[in-house]
């Protein structure tokens, strides 16, 4: 599989949910900082956070300096997540272990929580919408914030956060005339596409990357997707055994899987 599709000469690294596992954003930055990586996909201008640093793992501290020394190496832009939120204003959110929260509030004084100084809740750029949940305006509430709004077959009011459709989402893009968005928040990839005859979830078929080596075995699969119709783009997680996230040359979009780490 070759990923090397022609675009704008601009390229973004996409991520989210790291949830506190450094070593997952140490394998993607090794990933990223390869001259292979840039030959097979094209270069990469920006890192994109969707959000969702903290909480669940047991290595925050650790994971801030990395994102501390990838945002010196890259242009890095940031979105809040519905962890980082709830770590930030004290919310009860489950998922974490007796571990991790206690590393957590270790770090309730550390500078390295500077990152979340007054961080938005979206970026946009050149037609995407880049948000951890959702795109909806719906007040601040908090479980209808965006970073709190989660794509489903379903809407309205959930413990989880109000729960929204791919058609609402279409609408809310029409309507600030951008044609795509990315998000996180539910760890596992889905990508629905607008055409002429209906909105329809697009079967994502990962594959190795073509001309992909790496000595410390890693390997990657990707699946491409052509950015020439209105698009949600949702990632799965970078964190795990099975780390993901996501490339763009705002031409075509890769879901990347990396297979292994050290």
């Amino acid at each position: 599989m070759n990923t090397n599709i022609l675009g704008t000469g601009m390229g973004a690294v996409i991520f989210s949910d790291v949830h506190a596992d450094s070593v997952a954003i140490g394998a993607l930055a090794r990933c990223i900082g390869s001259a292979q990586f840039r030959e097979i996909f094209g270069p990469v201008d920006v890192l994109v956070n969707l959000g969702d640093l903290l909480h669940r793992g047991d290595r925050p501290q650790e994971t801030l300096e990395k994102i501390h020394t990838l945002s010196h190496e890259y242009r890095l832009m940031s979105v809040l997540g519905n962890h980082d939120h709830a770590y930030l204003h004290g919310l009860l959110v489950s998922g974490s272990d007796a571990a991790s929260t206690y590393r957590h509030e270790q770090l309730r004084d550390s500078p390295l929580l500077s990152i979340f100084n007054n961080m938005p809740m979206e970026w946009v750029d050149r037609g995407i919408l880049f948000v951890h949940g959702g795109p909806l305006e719906l007040g601040t509430q908090t479980l209808r914030l965006k970073c709190w709004q989660r794509l489903s077959h379903e809407s309205g009011d959930f413990f989880t956060g109000y729960h929204y459709t791919a058609a609402m989402a279409f609408e809310a893009l029409e309507h600030r005339g951008l044609s795509h968005m990315c998000c996180g928040h539910q760890h596992e990839n889905v990508c629905c596409r607008k055409t002429p005859e209906g909105i329809v979830q697009v079967p994502l078929e990962f594959r190795p990357v073509t001309g992909w080596g790496s000595p410390d075995g890693m390997m990657l699969d990707a699946a491409v997707v052509p950015l020439d119709a209105p698009t949600l783009l949702r990632l799965g997680g970078c964190h795990g055994s099975v780390p993901e996230f996501g490339y763009t040359d705002y031409s075509s979009f890769s879901f990347i899987r990396m297979t292994c780490r050290t």
